[in-house]
Protein backbone atom coordinates (compact mmCIF):
# COMPACT_ATOMS: atom_id res chain seq x y z
CA UNK A 1 0.00 0.00 0.00
CA UNK A 2 1.14 3.54 -0.75
CA UNK A 3 0.81 5.92 2.20
CA UNK A 4 0.96 9.71 2.42
CA UNK A 5 1.51 11.02 5.95
CA UNK A 6 1.04 14.74 6.58
CA UNK A 7 3.03 16.53 9.28
CA UNK A 8 6.57 17.10 10.44
CA UNK A 9 6.73 16.63 14.20
CA UNK A 10 7.55 13.91 16.70
CA UNK A 11 4.11 12.38 16.32
CA UNK A 12 4.67 12.02 12.58
CA UNK A 13 8.12 10.46 13.04
CA UNK A 14 6.55 7.91 15.41
CA UNK A 15 3.77 7.24 12.89
CA UNK A 16 6.27 6.92 10.04
CA UNK A 17 8.39 4.48 12.07
CA UNK A 18 5.35 2.39 12.97
CA UNK A 19 3.86 2.41 9.46
CA UNK A 20 7.14 1.37 7.87
CA UNK A 21 7.25 -1.71 10.11
CA UNK A 22 4.17 -3.01 8.29
CA UNK A 23 4.76 -5.54 5.50
CA UNK A 24 1.76 -3.91 3.82
CA UNK A 25 3.63 -0.60 3.44
CA UNK A 26 4.99 -0.40 -0.11
CA UNK A 27 5.81 3.32 -0.30
CA UNK A 28 5.69 5.96 2.45
CA UNK A 29 5.70 9.68 1.68
CA UNK A 30 5.83 12.31 4.44
CA UNK A 31 5.02 16.00 3.95
CA UNK A 32 6.93 17.94 5.05
CA UNK A 33 8.57 15.45 7.40
CA UNK A 34 11.84 16.07 9.21
CA UNK A 35 15.36 14.64 9.42
CA UNK A 36 14.01 11.60 11.30
CA UNK A 37 11.10 10.71 9.03
CA UNK A 38 13.48 10.58 6.06
CA UNK A 39 14.89 7.37 7.59
CA UNK A 40 11.58 5.60 6.94
CA UNK A 41 10.18 7.17 3.79
CA UNK A 42 10.50 10.02 1.32
CA UNK A 43 10.04 13.57 2.56
CA UNK A 44 8.21 15.80 0.10
CA UNK A 45 7.00 19.39 0.10
CA UNK A 46 3.28 19.76 -0.60
CA UNK A 47 1.79 23.23 -0.19
CA UNK A 48 -1.96 23.54 0.08
CA UNK A 49 -4.85 21.18 -0.42
CA UNK A 50 -4.65 21.23 -4.22
CA UNK A 51 -1.05 19.94 -4.21
CA UNK A 52 -1.93 17.22 -1.70
CA UNK A 53 -4.88 16.07 -3.82
CA UNK A 54 -2.86 16.14 -7.03
CA UNK A 55 -0.07 14.12 -5.41
CA UNK A 56 -2.55 11.51 -4.17
CA UNK A 57 -3.91 11.18 -7.70
CA UNK A 58 -0.52 11.00 -9.43
CA UNK A 59 0.96 8.47 -6.99
CA UNK A 60 -2.30 6.49 -6.57
CA UNK A 61 -2.05 6.83 -2.78
CA UNK A 62 -3.98 4.16 -0.89
CA UNK A 63 -3.96 5.71 2.58
CA UNK A 64 -3.88 9.37 3.60
CA UNK A 65 -2.93 9.92 7.26
CA UNK A 66 -3.30 13.46 8.60
CA UNK A 67 -1.05 13.96 11.63
CA UNK A 68 -1.75 17.53 12.83
CA UNK A 69 -5.08 19.12 13.62
CA UNK A 70 -5.03 22.28 11.48
CA UNK A 71 -5.62 20.63 8.05
CA UNK A 72 -8.48 18.61 9.55
CA UNK A 73 -10.17 21.65 11.08
CA UNK A 74 -9.65 23.53 7.81
CA UNK A 75 -11.49 20.82 5.85
CA UNK A 76 -8.83 18.84 3.97
CA UNK A 77 -10.80 15.59 4.28
CA UNK A 78 -13.95 17.28 2.96
CA UNK A 79 -12.04 18.48 -0.11
CA UNK A 80 -10.53 15.05 -0.75
CA UNK A 81 -13.95 13.43 -0.53
CA UNK A 82 -15.17 15.58 -3.41
CA UNK A 83 -12.69 13.92 -5.79
CA UNK A 84 -14.20 10.89 -7.51
CA UNK A 85 -10.84 9.40 -8.44
CA UNK A 86 -9.90 9.26 -4.73
CA UNK A 87 -13.14 7.62 -3.60
CA UNK A 88 -11.38 4.40 -2.56
CA UNK A 89 -8.52 6.06 -0.68
CA UNK A 90 -8.53 5.34 3.07
CA UNK A 91 -8.70 8.59 5.04
CA UNK A 92 -7.34 8.69 8.59
CA UNK A 93 -8.73 11.91 9.98
CA UNK A 94 -12.23 13.37 10.31
CA UNK A 95 -13.96 15.95 8.17
CA UNK A 96 -14.19 19.54 9.37
CA UNK A 97 -17.35 18.95 11.40
CA UNK A 98 -15.88 16.06 13.37
CA UNK A 99 -12.65 18.02 13.78
CA UNK A 100 -14.62 20.70 15.63
CA UNK A 101 -14.27 18.46 18.67
CA UNK A 102 -10.79 19.97 18.81
CA UNK A 103 -11.25 23.06 16.66
CA UNK A 104 -13.87 24.62 18.93
CA UNK A 105 -13.92 24.24 22.72
CA UNK A 106 -17.50 25.58 22.67
CA UNK A 107 -18.58 22.93 20.12
CA UNK A 108 -16.96 20.20 22.23
CA UNK A 109 -18.61 21.42 25.44
CA UNK A 110 -22.06 21.54 23.83
CA UNK A 111 -21.51 18.09 22.31
CA UNK A 112 -20.66 16.69 25.73
CA UNK A 113 -23.67 18.32 27.33
CA UNK A 114 -26.01 16.88 24.68
CA UNK A 115 -24.56 13.40 25.11
CA UNK A 116 -24.26 13.29 28.89
CA UNK A 117 -20.46 13.08 28.90
CA UNK A 118 -18.88 14.22 32.21
CA UNK A 119 -16.90 17.45 31.96
CA UNK A 120 -16.37 20.63 33.98
CA UNK A 121 -19.23 23.13 34.14
CA UNK A 122 -18.64 26.03 31.77
CA UNK A 123 -20.05 28.96 29.81
CA UNK A 124 -18.87 30.58 26.57
CA UNK A 125 -18.46 34.32 26.03
CA UNK A 126 -17.51 36.83 23.32
CA UNK A 127 -16.61 40.51 23.33
CA UNK A 128 -20.33 41.30 23.13
CA UNK A 129 -21.05 39.86 26.56
CA UNK A 130 -17.72 40.31 28.31
CA UNK A 131 -19.55 41.86 31.26
CA UNK A 132 -21.40 38.60 31.79
CA UNK A 133 -18.05 36.79 31.55
CA UNK A 134 -16.67 38.91 34.39
CA UNK A 135 -19.77 38.17 36.46
CA UNK A 136 -19.48 34.43 35.78
CA UNK A 137 -15.81 34.40 36.82
CA UNK A 138 -16.80 35.87 40.16
CA UNK A 139 -19.15 32.94 40.81
CA UNK A 140 -16.26 30.47 40.54
CA UNK A 141 -13.57 29.47 42.99
CA UNK A 142 -9.83 29.87 42.39
CA UNK A 143 -8.03 28.89 40.24
CA UNK A 144 -9.84 30.28 37.18
CA UNK A 145 -9.74 28.47 33.82
CA UNK A 146 -10.02 30.38 30.54
CA UNK A 147 -9.81 28.59 27.20
CA UNK A 148 -9.57 30.15 23.76
CA UNK A 149 -12.31 28.56 21.68
CA UNK A 150 -10.19 27.86 18.59
CA UNK A 151 -6.81 26.34 17.82
CA UNK A 152 -3.96 28.08 19.63
CA UNK A 153 -1.05 25.66 19.14
CA UNK A 154 -1.63 24.05 22.54
CA UNK A 155 -1.15 27.36 24.36
CA UNK A 156 -4.74 28.60 24.51
CA UNK A 157 -5.52 27.46 28.07
CA UNK A 158 -4.93 29.87 30.95
CA UNK A 159 -5.18 28.81 34.59
CA UNK A 160 -4.94 31.78 36.96
CA UNK A 161 -5.12 31.61 40.77
CA UNK A 162 -5.74 35.35 41.14
CA UNK A 163 -9.13 36.82 40.17
CA UNK A 164 -7.66 40.16 39.10
CA UNK A 165 -5.14 38.47 36.82
CA UNK A 166 -7.91 36.25 35.39
CA UNK A 167 -9.95 39.36 34.58
CA UNK A 168 -6.91 40.91 32.89
CA UNK A 169 -6.33 37.73 30.87
CA UNK A 170 -9.99 37.71 29.82
CA UNK A 171 -9.48 41.20 28.41
CA UNK A 172 -6.17 40.19 26.77
CA UNK A 173 -7.80 37.27 24.96
CA UNK A 174 -11.20 38.64 23.92
CA UNK A 175 -10.44 42.34 23.39
CA UNK A 176 -6.70 42.52 22.65
CA UNK A 177 -6.46 39.28 20.64
CA UNK A 178 -3.79 37.44 22.65
CA UNK A 179 -4.55 34.26 20.66
CA UNK A 180 -5.78 35.92 17.47
CA UNK A 181 -9.09 34.72 16.06
CA UNK A 182 -8.86 31.61 18.24
CA UNK A 183 -9.83 33.82 21.18
CA UNK A 184 -12.87 35.48 19.64
CA UNK A 185 -14.82 33.17 21.93
CA UNK A 186 -13.62 32.20 25.39
CA UNK A 187 -14.81 29.21 27.39
CA UNK A 188 -14.66 29.82 31.13
CA UNK A 189 -14.94 26.62 33.13
CA UNK A 190 -14.76 25.27 36.64
CA UNK A 191 -11.35 24.03 37.73
CA UNK A 192 -11.11 20.28 38.23
CA UNK A 193 -8.44 19.09 40.67
CA UNK A 194 -7.05 15.63 39.96
CA UNK A 195 -4.58 13.57 37.94
CA UNK A 196 -4.63 13.72 34.15
CA UNK A 197 -4.47 10.82 31.70
CA UNK A 198 -4.85 10.59 27.93
CA UNK A 199 -6.88 7.91 26.15
CA UNK A 200 -6.78 7.26 22.39
CA UNK A 201 -9.38 5.62 20.18
CA UNK A 202 -9.13 4.73 16.52
CA UNK A 203 -12.65 4.71 15.08
CA UNK A 204 -14.39 4.15 11.77
CA UNK A 205 -17.37 6.15 13.05
CA UNK A 206 -19.20 3.01 14.14
CA UNK A 207 -16.73 0.80 15.98
CA UNK A 208 -13.48 1.64 17.72
CA UNK A 209 -10.35 0.23 19.31
CA UNK A 210 -8.51 1.71 22.28
CA UNK A 211 -4.75 2.19 22.13
CA UNK A 212 -2.50 2.24 25.22
CA UNK A 213 -3.16 5.17 27.53
CA UNK A 214 -0.52 7.76 28.41
CA UNK A 215 0.22 10.76 30.58
CA UNK A 216 2.02 13.81 29.24
CA UNK A 217 3.73 16.74 30.94
CA UNK A 218 3.02 20.17 29.50
CA UNK A 219 4.89 22.68 31.68
CA UNK A 220 8.42 23.74 30.78
CA UNK A 221 9.72 23.59 34.37
CA UNK A 222 10.30 20.68 36.70
CA UNK A 223 7.53 19.99 39.17
CA UNK A 224 5.07 21.12 36.49
CA UNK A 225 5.97 24.79 36.78
CA UNK A 226 6.37 27.58 34.27
CA UNK A 227 4.82 28.12 30.86
CA UNK A 228 2.76 25.61 28.93
CA UNK A 229 4.46 23.86 26.02
CA UNK A 230 3.46 21.41 23.34
CA UNK A 231 4.64 18.64 25.69
CA UNK A 232 7.90 17.90 27.51
CA UNK A 233 7.52 14.15 27.90
CA UNK A 234 5.11 11.27 28.45
CA UNK A 235 4.79 7.85 30.05
CA UNK A 236 2.65 4.75 29.45
CA UNK A 237 0.98 2.89 31.11
CA UNK A 238 -0.64 5.07 33.78
CA UNK A 239 -1.00 3.22 37.07
CA UNK A 240 -4.63 4.12 37.87
CA UNK A 241 -6.02 3.74 34.33
CA UNK A 242 -7.12 0.13 34.68
CA UNK A 243 -9.87 -1.91 36.27
CA UNK A 244 -12.85 0.12 37.48
CA UNK A 245 -11.50 3.48 36.27
CA UNK A 246 -10.96 2.08 32.78
CA UNK A 247 -14.51 0.72 32.72
CA UNK A 248 -15.84 4.15 33.72
CA UNK A 249 -13.88 5.78 30.89
CA UNK A 250 -15.27 3.35 28.34
CA UNK A 251 -18.87 3.43 29.58
CA UNK A 252 -19.18 7.12 30.45
CA UNK A 253 -16.93 8.74 27.85
CA UNK A 254 -15.65 6.66 24.92
CA UNK A 255 -18.87 4.85 24.00
CA UNK A 256 -21.11 7.94 24.44
CA UNK A 257 -18.69 9.95 22.26
CA UNK A 258 -18.76 7.45 19.37
CA UNK A 259 -22.52 6.98 19.73
CA UNK A 260 -23.02 10.75 19.91
CA UNK A 261 -21.16 11.24 16.63
CA UNK A 262 -23.33 8.60 14.97
CA UNK A 263 -26.55 9.99 16.47
CA UNK A 264 -25.71 13.51 15.30
CA UNK A 265 -24.79 12.35 11.80
CA UNK A 266 -21.13 13.31 12.06
CA UNK A 267 -18.98 10.88 10.03
CA UNK A 268 -15.64 10.21 11.72
CA UNK A 269 -12.75 8.04 10.64
CA UNK A 270 -9.50 8.44 12.52
CA UNK A 271 -8.15 9.09 15.99
CA UNK A 272 -9.96 10.64 18.93
CA UNK A 273 -7.78 11.83 21.78
CA UNK A 274 -9.56 12.02 25.14
CA UNK A 275 -7.79 14.37 27.53
CA UNK A 276 -9.15 13.19 30.89
CA UNK A 277 -8.76 13.99 34.56
CA UNK A 278 -9.46 11.65 37.45
CA UNK A 279 -11.36 13.46 40.19
CA UNK A 280 -12.17 11.28 43.16
CA UNK A 281 -11.62 8.19 40.93
CA UNK A 282 -14.18 9.44 38.40
CA UNK A 283 -13.09 10.47 34.88
CA UNK A 284 -14.01 13.85 33.37
CA UNK A 285 -13.16 15.16 29.89
CA UNK A 286 -10.84 18.16 29.83
CA UNK A 287 -10.57 18.23 26.03
CA UNK A 288 -10.90 16.27 22.82
CA UNK A 289 -8.31 16.20 20.06
CA UNK A 290 -9.03 14.91 16.55
CA UNK A 291 -5.62 13.26 16.16
CA UNK A 292 -2.93 11.47 18.14
CA UNK A 293 -1.22 13.46 20.85
CA UNK A 294 2.39 14.59 20.75
CA UNK A 295 4.48 13.49 22.67
CA UNK A 296 1.99 10.78 23.70
CA UNK A 297 2.24 9.12 20.28
CA UNK A 298 5.91 8.50 21.02
CA UNK A 299 5.00 6.19 23.94
CA UNK A 300 1.67 4.84 22.68
CA UNK A 301 2.85 3.56 19.29
CA UNK A 302 5.91 1.68 20.62
CA UNK A 303 3.59 -0.20 23.03
CA UNK A 304 1.11 -1.07 20.26
CA UNK A 305 1.96 -4.55 18.93
CA UNK A 306 -0.61 -4.48 16.11
CA UNK A 307 0.22 -3.65 12.50
CA UNK A 308 -0.91 -0.01 12.36
CA UNK A 309 -1.49 -0.02 8.62
CA UNK A 310 -3.68 -3.09 9.00
CA UNK A 311 -5.77 -1.20 11.59
CA UNK A 312 -6.08 1.73 9.17
CA UNK A 313 -7.23 -0.67 6.46
CA UNK A 314 -9.92 -2.09 8.75
CA UNK A 315 -11.04 1.45 9.64
CA UNK A 316 -11.29 2.30 5.95
CA UNK A 317 -13.50 -0.74 5.36
CA UNK A 318 -15.67 -0.04 8.45
CA UNK A 319 -14.46 -3.34 9.89
CA UNK A 320 -12.73 -2.24 13.10
CA UNK A 321 -14.99 -4.60 15.00
CA UNK A 322 -12.70 -7.36 13.68
CA UNK A 323 -9.61 -5.86 15.34
CA UNK A 324 -8.13 -6.96 18.65
CA UNK A 325 -5.56 -4.64 20.17
CA UNK A 326 -2.36 -6.19 21.51
CA UNK A 327 -0.14 -4.14 23.80
CA UNK A 328 3.47 -4.58 24.87
CA UNK A 329 3.48 -5.24 28.61
CA UNK A 330 6.62 -3.12 28.94
CA UNK A 331 6.37 0.49 30.06
CA UNK A 332 7.38 3.31 27.74
CA UNK A 333 8.71 6.79 28.46
CA UNK A 334 9.73 9.71 26.32
CA UNK A 335 11.67 12.84 27.24
CA UNK A 336 11.60 15.84 24.93
CA UNK A 337 14.83 17.71 24.21
CA UNK A 338 14.01 21.35 23.48
CA UNK A 339 15.79 24.45 22.28
CA UNK A 340 17.00 26.92 24.89
CA UNK A 341 14.38 29.63 25.44
CA UNK A 342 11.43 27.49 24.34
CA UNK A 343 8.43 28.00 24.57
CA UNK A 344 9.35 31.64 24.09
CA UNK A 345 12.07 32.94 21.79
CA UNK A 346 14.66 30.36 20.72
CA UNK A 347 17.31 29.91 18.04
CA UNK A 348 17.31 27.38 15.21
CA UNK A 349 20.05 25.81 13.12
CA UNK A 350 22.05 24.26 15.98
CA UNK A 351 23.93 21.13 14.94
CA UNK A 352 22.77 17.98 16.76
CA UNK A 353 25.58 15.58 17.67
CA UNK A 354 26.02 12.06 19.08
CA UNK A 355 22.73 10.63 17.77
CA UNK A 356 24.74 7.72 16.42
CA UNK A 357 25.86 6.88 19.98
CA UNK A 358 22.32 6.11 21.16
CA UNK A 359 21.64 2.44 21.88
CA UNK A 360 18.42 0.73 22.94
CA UNK A 361 16.19 3.81 22.58
CA UNK A 362 14.01 5.36 19.88
CA UNK A 363 14.92 8.97 19.09
CA UNK A 364 11.82 10.49 17.46
CA UNK A 365 12.65 13.74 15.70
CA UNK A 366 10.28 16.66 16.25
CA UNK A 367 11.97 19.88 15.16
CA UNK A 368 14.92 18.78 13.04
CA UNK A 369 16.17 19.26 9.49
CA UNK A 370 19.26 18.49 7.41
CA UNK A 371 21.60 21.30 6.42
CA UNK A 372 23.38 21.50 3.05
CA UNK A 373 26.17 19.24 4.33
CA UNK A 374 23.67 16.62 5.50
CA UNK A 375 24.12 17.37 9.20
CA UNK A 376 21.06 17.11 11.46
CA UNK A 377 20.20 20.54 12.88
CA UNK A 378 17.49 22.00 15.09
CA UNK A 379 14.53 23.57 13.31
CA UNK A 380 11.97 23.98 16.10
CA UNK A 381 11.39 24.48 19.80
CA UNK A 382 10.78 20.82 20.57
CA UNK A 383 13.68 19.00 18.92
CA UNK A 384 13.83 15.26 19.68
CA UNK A 385 11.77 12.91 21.87
CA UNK A 386 13.89 10.14 23.40
CA UNK A 387 11.68 7.06 23.88
CA UNK A 388 12.66 3.95 25.84
CA UNK A 389 10.95 0.73 26.92
CA UNK A 390 11.50 -1.00 30.24
CA UNK A 391 10.03 -3.47 32.68
CA UNK A 392 8.75 -0.51 34.72
CA UNK A 393 8.22 3.20 34.15
CA UNK A 394 11.26 3.81 36.36
CA UNK A 395 13.46 1.63 34.17
CA UNK A 396 12.17 3.21 30.95
CA UNK A 397 12.73 6.72 32.32
CA UNK A 398 16.28 5.87 33.38
CA UNK A 399 17.06 4.80 29.81
CA UNK A 400 15.43 7.93 28.35
CA UNK A 401 17.33 10.23 30.73
CA UNK A 402 20.66 8.53 30.04
CA UNK A 403 20.16 8.92 26.29
CA UNK A 404 18.95 12.52 26.71
CA UNK A 405 22.27 13.35 28.39
CA UNK A 406 24.21 11.91 25.43
CA UNK A 407 22.58 13.90 22.62
CA UNK A 408 24.24 17.26 22.24
CA UNK A 409 23.25 20.63 20.79
CA UNK A 410 23.75 24.22 21.90
CA UNK A 411 21.42 25.28 24.76
CA UNK A 412 19.73 21.87 24.96
CA UNK A 413 17.19 21.59 27.77
CA UNK A 414 15.01 18.77 29.05
CA UNK A 415 13.01 17.96 32.15
CA UNK A 416 14.63 15.37 34.40
CA UNK A 417 11.44 14.74 36.40
CA UNK A 418 9.02 13.31 33.83
CA UNK A 419 6.75 10.85 35.65
CA UNK A 420 7.61 12.39 39.03
CA UNK A 421 3.98 12.41 40.21
CA UNK A 422 3.40 8.73 39.44
CA UNK A 423 6.71 7.05 40.25
CA UNK A 424 5.76 6.26 43.85
CA UNK A 425 3.18 3.89 42.40
CA UNK A 426 5.70 2.02 40.26
CA UNK A 427 8.13 -0.71 41.14
CA UNK A 428 11.80 -0.44 40.20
Amino acid sequence: MKVLLLGGGGREHALAWKLKLSPKCEDLFISPGNAGTSQHGQNIELNGFDEIIRFCQEKTIDVLVVGPEAPLVDGLIDEVQKINSLANMILIGPGSTGAQLEGSKDFAKEFMKRNGIPTAGSKTFTSENIGEARDYLETLSSPYVLKADGLAAGKGVLIEPDMNVALEMLEEVIIKGKFGNAGNKVVIEEFLDGIEVSYFALTDGKDYVLLPEAKDYKRIGEGDTGLNTGGMGAISPVYFADGEFHEKVVDRIVKPTIEGLMKEGIPYSGFIFFGLISVGEDPFVIEYNCRLGDPEAEVVLPRLKNDLLELFELAGKNELDKAQIRMDEQAASTIMLVSGGYPEKYEKGKRIRKLEELKGVLPFHAGTANDEQGNVITSGGRVIAITALGESVNEALSKSREAAEIVSFDKKYFRKDIGFDLLSFQTN
